[in-house]
């Protein structure tokens, strides 16, 4: 017999040791009673030397141990008066009861078994039997852990030991083969585990504890084989044995097993069948920052934490995940401060559960809709909701809850709330599913002084999900991915920037005019909401589905009502096309709004309630000529409408619950337009064309059409409508001529379609064009595209062109990119 299992790798020498173990031969007579059965191999019509070295333990165990796999859930040798057995009968009654909830090829299949926490702990049987549950959970982790695993090991043999007993019943089989059920090792998964640590609160004290950590994917790592158990053959014998290396730490047996060899060198087998390994990843969780946890001058916390078996793969950099897990330490990393620091140790988290709240419902809807980050919503926070719902005047409420300490500027905040609320993300045809931007971009251009950041910083306070950047400070990959090398690996890992970390959120980007030339960063993400990465070899696209909302202000401090927003901003039209609404703030003074304005602030810094009660008086539009569709004022204008009249006191929405509402009607809400209100769109748009068509450049693209379209959506969503009305579309309409008004009328408050941010974006189009062309019939007759400055001065002056400042113009053509500057005062032409 000793001989039959030394081929399988289970030698003499442990067979002899085990006998010790059990205390004698007091089983010999049990173990001759086996020898008599028909051969174990026969039953399971496994050959010999293919048989796991699992079913061996049992195969020759079980006899005497009532759990099936005990082995692989615990070292102790099985007795009876071990504390463990009734925890295990415990969460052996609580399966049974609860089996027909789970999926029990699933389970097998993944090796792995999700347990809620708070059933648990509400389970009244559980409770009774070990009063102590969470407590134990919390300092005894692993013994807790495969107790249940043990537990549904159990629960799933004896179901599936059933099975094959009707299996056979119905076939006819004879019961003399003893039917061998092997389920593989079952890992528990506890989610819902509370309460949530603090990540700054995870210190040394929290060592082996189990803890429930909540953060941001910032870093994924490669996945890797991890070897568990590794097989080794003695040099001397030929002895072959297992030891297992708990934790990924390697580590070779002392002396060989078998008490005539007691040899002390081996080689490892890598492919012997006693090789155990496994999938292993790691990721690094950053934690998440609100507002009143924020610590000045610190940077956010991070941690590492170990993915293994089925749970590798769970999660993408962006992620907001919640990871249950034992706090282990490993060796600082080689190389740290000096070689003989073998005291520094590293916390890491072995997860035992990774809960995904963006990842779940993405993946299930084939129907188009993409859900957005999953909130959860109490039932308290649904009562608030539908009262929200149920306002009278919601899109004014609304408007004037958005940063109430900023006066005015109605139609700025509702495009931004509009921009919050989003429109819904379509495809042109289902064979691609190419998709179409469902999110606004919108772009708030002003003077100085006016709140614009204020304002950001409220957007992206309320967004269920806001990343709030600025411009001066960050960097092309900061926005977008970076591609970094791992120290203690070697390899490649993707670490998200701000538009990745956004995903169907908000991004808001201050300064966006002192952003250098970052701005071609964005023309991806903007139009096909996605960033593709091409570098070191690694080729790869990441979504990137958010809305961007920048501020900026223009070149010299001041707005240049005579020169175009591209000319103000010095910023590509390519960029600006992609904006679905610009606002322009100019500081015009008034006296009437001036005495409300300062009002207003100083109610505000008194303290007084009275802070929004006298709160709103827009700007007079000097325009006064009917001549563009523009300019077609509406019966009551929804400025009006949205305004606070002096004396009318208005209960803004907390911060919370705003938060709650645009996440609720992103999550549920997604509006289609009416007849009606596609109509008004049309006619609007046909308009537009008509009257751009008469001047010889087209601003107005498809473009306008789908942000018209998206917009009223939005504006759908914003009261939970699941269709946009004929009023909705009025609304859109009116704010869309506020925003192109601001954008296309010259310093005269004359309309003029040539400045557009499409066209060449040039005010003085025209002397422009003439000037070019001269220097092009130059350039060819001389064969030179060099000009120094004062020869483009002498050129203008031989076509007569009369510009305020000749230097403004030169620049304004170098912005343009028909020139280059090439060195002091000289310039090249592009030829064009």
């Amino acid at each position: 017999m000793n001989g039959n299992y030394r081929g399988r790798g289970f030698g003499q020498g442990r067979f002899q040791s085990w006998k010790r173990g059990r205390g004698g031969g007091g089983f010999s007579g049990k173990w001759r009673e086996r020898e008599h059965r028909p051969d174990l191999n026969k039953a399971t019509g496994k050959h010999p030397e293919q048989t796991p070295r699992s079913l061996l333990l049992q195969s020759t165990l079980d006899q005497f141990i009532p759990y099936k796999g005990w082995k692989l859930y615990f070292s102790e040798v099985y007795s009876d008066s071990i504390p463990f057995i009734e925890k295990i009968e415990a969460f052996e009654n609580f399966f049974m009861e609860h089996i027909e909830l789970y999926d029990k090829d699933e389970i097998e299949r993944k090796g792995s078994i999700l347990v809620d926490f708070k059933e648990l702990t509400n389970d009244a049987e559980i409770t009774k039997l070990i009063p102590n549950i969470a407590d134990e959970l919390r300092d005894t982790p692993e013994k807790t852990l495969a107790c249940m695993g043990l537990a549904i090991h159990q629960v799933l043999t004896k179901d599936l030991e059933r099975h094959a007993a009707e299996l056979q019943a119905q076939e006819g089989l004879s019961r003399n083969g003893e039917t061998v059920v092997n389920v593989p090792h079952i890992h528990a998964r506890v989610y819902n585990y509370e309460p949530l640590t603090q990540l700054k609160n995870v210190r040394a004290n929290y060592y082996g504890k189990y803890i429930a950590l909540r953060g941001t994917v910032v870093r994924v790592s490669n996945i890797k084989p991890l070897c568990t158990k590794m097989a080794f053959l003695c040099a001397a014998c030929g002895e072959i044995q297992s030891v297992s290396l708990p934790d990924g730490k390697y580590n070779l047996p002392t002396k060989c097993p078998v008490p005539a060899c007691r040899g002390k060198s081996f080689t490892a087998l890598r492919s012997s069948p006693l090789t155990v390994t496994m999938d292993w990843q790691s990721i690094k969780i950053q934690e998440l920052m609100s507002d009143d946890q924020r610590e000045a001058g610190r940077i956010p916390r991070t941690i590492e934490c170990e993915l293994v078996h089925d749970l590798v793969d769970s999660c993408v950099p962006g992620d907001t995940v919640t990871i249950t897990g034992v706090v282990k330490v490993s060796n600082a990393e080689e190389g740290s401060r000096n070689k003989n620091d073998k005291c520094m140790f590293l916390l890491y988290i072995e997860a035992n559960s990774v809960s995904n709240n963006k990842g779940q419902k993405t993946k299930a809807s084939e129907d188009g809709c993409k859900h957005g980050a999953l909130m959860e919503f109490s039932l308290k926070d649904l009562y608030a909701i539908q009262e929200i719902q149920s306002e009278e005047n919601l899109f004014k409420l609304i408007v004037n809850s958005l940063c109430p300490v900023i006066f005015g500027h109605e139609l700025v905040k509702a495009g931004l709330i509009l921009a919050l609320f989003g429109g819904s993300q379509k495809y042109a045809d289902d064979k691609n599913r190419i998709p179409i931007r469902g999110d606004p971009h919108v772009l708030v251009v002003g003077d100085p002084g006016l709140g614009k950041s204020q304002m950001l910083q409220a957007v992206c306070s309320v967004a269920p999900r806001g990343v709030y950047v600025c411009g001066n400070t960050t960097t092309t990959s900061g926005l977008t991915v970076t591609l970094s090398k791992d120290s203690s690996s070697g390899d490649f890992a993707l670490e998200a920037g701000a538009l990745v970390l956004g995903d169907q959120g908000i991004c808001g980007i201050d300064e966006f005019d002192k952003m250098g030339n970052q701005h071609q960063a964005l023309l991806e993400a903007m139009e096909q909401q996605s960033i593709s990465l091409a570098k070191a070899g690694m080729v790869c696209s990441l979504p990137a589905r958010t809305s961007i909302i920048a501020a900026a202000n223009p070149v010299g401090g001041h707005y240049n009502k005579a020169k175009t927003v591209s000319e103000n901003l010095k910023m590509g039209s390519a960029l600006l096309s992609r904006f679905d609404l610009v606002f322009i703030l100019l500081d015009t003074p008034n006296e009437d709004h001036d005495h409300l304005l300062s009002e207003h602030v100083i109610a505000i810094r008194a303290g007084k309630q009275r802070a929004i009660s006298s709160a709103t008086v827009a700007r007079m539009n000097s325009q006064d000529s009917n001549t563009s569709i523009l300019e077609v004022v509406s019966d009551k204008p929804l400025s009006e409408r949205l305004k606070v009249v002096p004396g009318e006191t208005i209960d803004p929405i907390p911060h919370q619950l705003l938060r709650k509402y645009i996440g609720y009607s992103r999550q549920y809400v997604y509006p289609r337009l009416s007849t009606e209100a596609a109509q008004i769109l049309q006619d609007f748009y046909l308009e537009l064309r008509k009257q751009s068509q008469r001047l010889n450049s087209s601003p107005i693209t498809t473009r306008q059409l789908e942000s018209l379209i998206r917009l009223t959506e939005a504006r759908a969503r914003l009261e939970l409508r699941e269709e946009a009305t004929k009023q909705d579309a009025e609304d859109i309409v009116e704010i869309m001529k506020y925003s192109m008004l601001g954008t296309y009328s010259d310093e005269f408050g004359n309309l003029d379609f040539e400045r557009s941010q499409h066209g060449s974006g040039m005010s003085n189009r025209s002397a422009a064009k003439r000037f070019i062309s001269a220097l092009n019939n130059t350039a060819e007759r001389t064969y030179n595209n060099l000009f120094q400055f004062h020869q483009l001065q002498q050129i203008a002056k031989e076509l007569n062109i009369q510009v305020a400042d000749f230097e403004n113009f030169i620049g304004s053509l170098n912005d343009q990119g028909y020139l280059l500057k090439k060195g002091p005062k000289v310039y090249q032409l592009q030829t064009i």
